[in-house]
């Protein structure tokens, strides 16, 4: 398995001004997993963990926003993996 860290910033479009609950909901879906590191900040939210389930979280958050109501929804996905060491979030601290 490879370890990744990765930045998820999901905007649900045309849901009007606030999107507090599709936001939540996401970081919620994250927590809930489990099997990452998750840390929120203004503008998105910090994940550390296995590459492939990651990406299955950022998948399983699109369907669920989309049967929860979200009509549109974009995700930025910044993610780095290495083959030298493991990437870690406490790692990228300054």
């Amino acid at each position: 398995a490879m370890t990744a860290t990765d930045e998820l910033q999901v905007v649900p479009i045309g849901s009007g001004v606030s999107v507090r609950a599709a936001v939540g909901r996401a970081v919620e879906m994250l927590q809930e997993r489990g099997d990452f590191i998750v840390e929120t900040h203004a503008s998105g939210t910090n994940v550390e963990g296995d590459l492939e389930t990651i990406l299955d979280a950022v998948r399983e958050i699109h369907h669920a926003l989309h049967r929860e109501g979200s009509v549109r929804l974009l995700s930025y996905l910044k993610l780095e993996t290495r083959t030298d060491k493991a990437p870690t979030l406490a790692g990228k601290r300054l």
